[in-house]
Order: C-alpha cells, then sequence, then structure tokens
C-alpha cells in the first residue's frame, strides 16, 4: 500500500526530500533482507541522519498510525527486516559514524548504521579489538547486530553482541530519546534496561547509538584445519576439547557438501574426500598459544582425524578463517534458493545433531549443507532449493520442523544468532512455553502499545 502524497510531503519536510523513497523502482530492494522467500513492499523508505530525525519520523508515524520497520545493510537471515505492508521503513545506514575511541576506558560509541568491521578496524588503531564477528561483518550494521543480538565465529571465547553493549541510545514508540547504562565497568542501580532492547529486533525501539566494551588484541594467534572422515569423529573432538577445560577462539565446522562448494568458489587447497573439518584457533599470550594448539591437535587425532595442518603464516590463517566465512556465499551458488537456517544444542548433543540432519536430509530427499560454530554448538543447516518448486519447498518446511522439534527435544534452541523475526516466531511458544511467551508479549505492548514498531515480527 502506498503513502499518500501528504504523507511523503510530510515525511520530505522531516529528513528532506532527497532522503524520502517511494517509487517502485526505488524501494524495491528493502522488501527482503538475507532471508529467502520472504517479501513485502513498504510504504516508503526514509533515510534519516541524525537520532533527532529518526526521533521526529517516530512521532510522525505515532501521530498517523503508520508501522516502522528498521533497517541496516539488511543482511538479517531470520526476516526481522522485511517490511510489513505500507509501512515506513526507517534506514539508518546514513547514521554511520564511530563517534569515539576512548582506550582509556576501553570503550568505543558509534552510531547505529556503523559497519561492524570498521568498528573494529577503528579499535585496532589502538591495539585494541572488538571481538563480535558475525558472517556479514563486513557489510553489516551495528544497530542491527544489537537488534538481533548477534554471534560469530568467536562467539565461543568471547560471547556475543550482548556481551560487549555498555550503553544504548534508544528512540522509544511515542518518540521520546532515552539513554541506558553507561561506561562504568561496574552499574547495578536499577533495572538493567539496555539488555531489554537487546535482541529485541527492533519491536520495543530504535537503537540509535551504541556505546561498546574492547579488549586489549590478543598478541598471539594459531589457526588449524582437521580433516575427518567421519562426521560424528569431528563433534566429538569439539566435546572433547571442551571437557579439556580448553576454550578456543574459534571453533568451526563444514560439512563434505560445503567442503566442495567452498572450494569450488574460493580455492584455497580444502580437501574435497574427507566428510567434514573442523577450523580450530587458538589466541592470547604466545605460550599459552602454543600449549592450547599442541593439546588441541593431540585431542583431535585421538578422536579420528586423519591430518591436521597448522597454518604456517598470517595469510595463510586469514585464506582459511575466509573459507570458513565464505561458506553461505558457496552454497547459495548451487540453487536458485538457499535457506539458512541456525539451531543451537548443548555441545554434548553434537554428534547427535548432525547425524540427525543428514538423516533428514535423505529422508525428505534435500540437498542441505551443514557448517556452524561447532564449539557452542550452533549449527547451520542450509537448505539448496528451489522457492518456485511447491513440493520441494513443501519437504524443505516438513524437514525444517522435524529439525527444529528435535533440536528442542535435545534442550536446544530455535535460534542461536539469526533471531526470531519472521522464520522462526511458529516455534518460539514451543520452546518458552505459554507462560514466558505471555510474559514477553506484556513487554511488547507494554512499551508499544499500538504495535507500530517492527509489527508482525517475533510474535503475530
Amino acid at each position: 500500500m502506498a503513502l499518500s502524497e501528504t504523507a511523503l510531503s510530510e515525511l520530505a519536510g522531516l529528513v528532506g526530500a532527497e532522503n524520502v523513497l517511494w517509487r517502485p523502482e526505488d524501494i524495491l530492494p528493502y522488501g527482503f533482507d538475507g532471508t529467502a522467500a520472504l517479501k513485502e513492499r513498504p510504504g516508503a523508505v526514509v533515510f534519516p541522519a541524525d537520532t533527532g530525525q529518526v526521533a521526529a519520523v517516530v512521532r510522525w508515524a505515532a501521530a498517523n498510525r503508520v508501522p516502522v520497520v528498521t533497517r541496516g545493510s539488511g543482511t538479517g537471515l531470520s526476516g526481522g527486516s522485511v517490511p510489513s505492508g505500507g509501512c515506513v521503513v526507517l534506514c539508518l545506514v546514513r547514521m554511520d559514524r564511530i563517534l569515539e575511541v576512548d582506550p582509556n576506558n576501553l570503550t568505543l560509541r558509534a552510531q547505529a548504521g556503523a559497519i561492524t568491521l570498521k568498528i573494529d578496524e577503528a579499535a585496532g588503531v589502538h591495539g585494541l579489538f572488538y571481538p563480535p564477528d558475525p558472517g556479514s561483518m563486513k557489510i553489516s550494521t551495528i544497530g542491527g547486530n544489537v537488534a538481533e543480538n548477534s554471534g560469530g565465529l568467536r562467539g565461543l571465547k568471547y560471547g556475543v553482541t550482548r556481551d560487549y553493549v555498555m550503553g544504548l541510545e534508544v528512540v522509544m514508540a511515542d518518540g521520546r530519546v532515552v539513554r541506558l547504562g553507561n561506561a562504568c565497568v561496574k552499574d547495578v542501580a536499577g533495572y538493567s534496561m539496555k539488555d531489554l532492547f537487546i535482541g529485541s529486533e527492533g519491536t520495543l525501539g530504535i537503537v540509535t547509538e551504541v556505546l561498546l566494551k574492547l579488549l586489549p588484541r590478543p598478541a598471539a594467534r594459531r589457526t588449524m584445519l582437521a580433516l575427518y572422515d567421519r562426521m560424528e569423529d569431528a563433534a566429538e573432538t569439539v566435546s572433547a576439547i571442551i571437557a579439556a577445560k580448553i576454550i578456543p577462539c574459534t571453533l568451526e565446522f563444514l560439512d563434505r557438501r560445503t567442503i566442495q562448494c567452498v572450494e569450488d568458489y574460493a580455492k584455497v587447497g580444502l580437501p574435497t574426500d574427507c566428510a567434514a573439518l573442523l577450523l580450530m584457533e587458538t589466541d592470547g599470550h604466545p605460550e599459552a598459544v602454543r600449549d592450547e594448539a599442541a593439546r588441541m591437535e593431540q585431542i583431535a587425532r585421538e578422536r579420528g582425524a586423519r591430518a591436521v595442518r597448522v597454518a604456517g603464516s598470517v595469510e595463510e590463517a586469514q585464506q582459511l578463517a575466509t573459507a570458513r566465512r565464505s561458506a553461505f556465499s558457496a552454497l547459495a551458488r548451487m540453487r536458485p534458493t538457499t535457506i539458512l537456517e541456525d539451531v543451537t544444542v548443548p555441545r554434548s548433543e553434537l554428534a547427535r545433531m548432525v547425524a540427525y540432519i543428514a538423516e533428514i536430509a535423505d529422508r525428505h530427499g534435500l540437498q542441505v549443507g551443514t557448517f556452524g560454530h561447532m564449539g557452542d554448538g550452533n549449527l547451520h543447516p542450509t537448505f539448496l532449493t528451489d522457492e518456485r518448486d511447491t513440493e520441494e519447498m513443501r519437504k524443505v518446511h516438513l524437514a525444517l520442523d522435524e529439525i527444529v522439534e528435535r533440536t528442542l527435544e535435545l534442550g536446544g534452541t530455535i535460534t542461536g544468532e539469526h533471531g526470531v523475526g519472521l522464520a522462526k516466531k511458529p516455534w518460539l511458544r514451543r520452546q518458552l512455553g505459554d507462560a514466558s511467551y505471555e510474559l514477553m508479549k506484556q513487554v511488547r505492548v507494554a512499551l508499544d502499545p499500538a504495535g507500530l514498531l517492527n509489527p508482525g515480527k517475533i510474535f503475530d
């Protein structure tokens, strides 16, 4: 549904006519995100320059009962930034400044549209780093990372976005601007309100500015690749490493189909005749790195690795990490539609879950490549399909439902890092139970009683 000329004129008055898109051909790219088979046409796309303009647009939307969907780079994988029909898409990519790096307090302050990789690079100038590293970090925005509580390859050791957010500036559903949290390492004054907005997917308020914690950049790093003839051996290696009280920086997994696609795409010398590989990385003090690397190599060999390759240079280590980061892109070349899923199980259940995904794919006759952050139990079964094929898509949905049900049976979660959005909301009540699910809805209604912020996401 298109907005009226009056509405478009009023929005132009708030942010400038050059920062409002409304023609069908112009708004088409803003009708979807990185999630397959989900799209809708917004009424208009608005590009505010600062928090004041965001607040003004939200006040206008509240007065006119127009839904608002906030968007960064559109890399989300759960439909979190897919617009609702006739809404205003509030795209924050113009608000991309890194406002301050404070090496004395190990913090960085940035606008919501700042690119994740740029934040890490700005920290690196001062010998610091920002650990969360989603696969889309070269183009994803920090506001989107906060909205989805994004993870990444380093999540096993360093955690997810929530672990680094010290403060937020948020525009509420009525246009009020609030500041939550601060640069203090310890602060127990009142409710931890900032944590309520992390992972809320734009349904409670619009994050416009973020204060992040930084860490000293590790002095040393070692990267290894372990090759296996059985997927179960790779999964058991992960469990054994954790049981040995080793917490690597990275512990990533690729199955046979994914390895073949990545090698064809990136050509980094991966062997395509193995059933699985583990990318293992340790960082920290040089002595600790040497010790942990040696112990991980020994455990991998004891658990059936046919070979362990140690990166001989920084360039080779980066090449191996890049190969893992290209898994989604490599798989996406195989079929017209790529559905990247996201489930997490306790690490002790990894071998069982990986085997179950392969079994489900065979039973339904589907092409599925599995990779993920095996060190924290987060798997990404990736369906290679064609959304135009109704029968095949029916099988995909059946297979996904079985995978999610098995995940919950094993004590897992329906999403480890992609969020609920549109894609995962059918299973949310099953995971939380009625009481917890209704409590979340009560919070939503309390902060956005009209339901205008990102409607239809997380809940119906």
